[in-house]
């Protein structure tokens, strides 16, 4: 009485079975997963893989004498350079040790006084 009575139709062409897609249906398909991937590549891979090398030239051009500044916010001279360790003089008499990794910039020098 509420519920009308649902028939089923068949499809255009052959009895119960859909077309197969052709090639510029697959391709339309796909086109949105290539926009997509060129964007993310552009607004995202890109600029990073560019920042990482921007950080790695800068650790390998550290030499005795630089002011840096740490991660942590710690800012001082470089004493001594090893392959993972730095010493920075953070005071008349205080040196620290850090890895080389958490220096975060390279200061102009005669910043630090």
């Amino acid at each position: 009485m509420f519920i009308s009575n649902a028939y089923a139709q068949a499809a255009a062409g052959a009895a119960g079975a859909a077309p197969a897609p052709g090639p510029g249906e697959v391709m339309g398909g796909m086109l949105p997963f290539i926009v997509l991937f060129a964007v993310l590549y552009f607004m995202a891979l890109r600029p990073q893989s560019k920042k990482q090398k921007e950080i790695r030239a800068m650790l390998e051009a550290l030499v005795k004498g630089d002011e840096v500044v740490t991660q942590g916010g710690v800012l001082g001279r470089i004493t001594a350079l090893d392959e993972n360790i730095v010493t920075l003089q953070v005071a008349d008499g205080v040196q620290i040790k850090v890895t080389r990794h958490s220096i975060a910039q390279v200061l102009p020098r005669g910043t630090l006084k």
